[in-house]
């Protein structure tokens, strides 16, 4: 079926991606728009807030030319091709449907849901624009320190993969953080352990049959400041444990029949600096070097990419609503303190 809102846009044919941001969250401004404007594909054209104030000021601070009060506003500009979305983690899924209505791409921060149904609902709502891109945000894909990896597992030089471990933690206790609201869906494990779920499943290519979890609920906001996982899949295990409050801290190691690849820091890789990885084999440990990228930039290359190609998203929704059922039967089994199924694993 051919959209007609996406013909307004023209995006598929534009040299640059017209990018407009959906609220002035610090990601957006201290990541992701300067990425966006330096990656050579895009440009930051407008930013929105709920006061047009606050739009300004962003704005303002980050070199971008337009600002709206409202959403809605910045939905209708027409000059504007896709959208990025950092809104609050309940907000996710409401505005990409609306701004897929307004016949815009969206990039997506993740969680891309607040649970696997509301993701499909995602997918349902975005099969009637077949000719806009919709992607979650999950930019270390994008890192050459995670190419490597990917490439690590799917050769089978190293043998097969059978474990990763990743640690993820920094420390708030911030009541006005909206990581510390339930309802919106706050929490370590929405925030940060998404990530190692999505490394994963990705790195195995497969889903987890079942998961195990434990959380430690802060009393105080109602979400887990600490959680533990476990995902079991047909040729190995992934565990991991993620805080928001614990000193900061990130590591992520690759368990190979014949060698192991340890990511020195696999998520926040810092754009202005090289990364680090450590391979070690029965012939020693050699430390390769990744020269100064920024993922955020990579990613929006590969999003314009797609909708300059009038591809699929590098990571597709089902992608989305795959490491939702992942999430969602973690955050069951942790409730029930048992192992849990996966659905449609």
């Amino acid at each position: 079926m051919e959209s007609s809102a996406a013909s307004t846009t023209g995006a598929s044919h534009a040299a640059t991606l017209r990018w407009g941001v959906l609220s002035t969250a610090r990601i957006a401004t201290n990541k992701v728009i300067p990425a966006i404007n330096g990656s050579g594909r895009g440009e930051v054209l407008a930013m929105s807030s709920r006061t047009l104030a606050a739009a300004q000021h962003a704005a303002e601070a980050a070199g971008v030319e337009r600002a709206y009060g409202t959403y809605e506003e910045l939905l209708a500009d027409p000059d504007i091709d896709a959208i990025y979305n950092p809104l609050p983690n309940h907000l996710h899924v409401p505005w990409t449907i609306k701004a897929l209505e307004a016949g815009k791409h969206v990039l997506c921060e993740k969680p891309v849901a607040l649970n696997a149904t509301e993701a499909r609902h995602l997918v349902a709502a975005a099969a009637n624009y077949p000719d806009l891109v919709v992607m979650e945000a999950f930019m270390y894909r994008f890192h050459p320190q995670w190419v490597r990896a990917k490439a690590l597992a799917d050769s089978g030089a190293l043998g097969g993969l059978r474990s990763t471990q990743t640690h993820f933690s920094y420390f708030t206790e911030d009541p006005a953080n909206i990581r510390h609201n339930p309802e919106w869906g706050g929490g370590a494990l929405f925030d940060i352990g998404c990530y190692p779920v999505s490394q994963a499943r990705w790195l195995f290519g497969d889903e987890p049959a079942h998961v195990v979890a434990m959380s430690d609920i802060d009393a105080r906001f109602g979400v887990d400041r600490l959680t533990s996982g476990m995902l079991r899949f047909e040729h190995g295990h992934a565990t991991f444990t993620c805080s928001m409050q614990l000193q900061p801290y990130q590591r992520t190691v690759l368990h190979f029949e014949s060698g192991r690849f340890e990511i020195e820091i696999p998520v926040n890789a810092p754009a202005g600096q090289p990364t680090r990885a450590w391979l070690s084999t029965a012939n020693g440990t050699v430390e390769e070097t990744f020269a100064a990228c920024d993922q955020y930039a990579l990613q929006a290359d590969g999003f314009a990419e797609a909708v300059a190609r009038g591809i699929e998203a590098p990571t597709p929704l089902v992608d989305a609503v795959a490491n939702m059922e992942a999430l969602d039967a973690l955050v069951e089994s942790a409730a029930t303190q048992s192992w849990v199924a996966v659905k449609d694993a």
